[in-house]
């Protein structure tokens, strides 16, 4: 999936609500388990922490 966004266009998830949306999203358009973290932080600024604990619980 190619993506590019600017920096100063990336929007900050930290709620956990908004992180578990848009590993939604990206797995409905085919991302892979061990892509997703790529994935996401080419668009967005992400909450590594609760990252890492929502793809480990899931």
């Amino acid at each position: 999936m190619e993506r590019y966004v600017e920096d100063y266009q990336k929007r900050r998830l930290t709620e956990r609500v908004d992180i578990i949306a848009a590993i939604n999203i990206l797995r409905s358009q085919g991302c892979d388990h061990a892509d997703l973290i790529e994935e996401i932080t080419t668009a967005f600024y992400v909450d590594l922490d609760a990252f890492n604990e929502i793809v480990m619980a899931a």
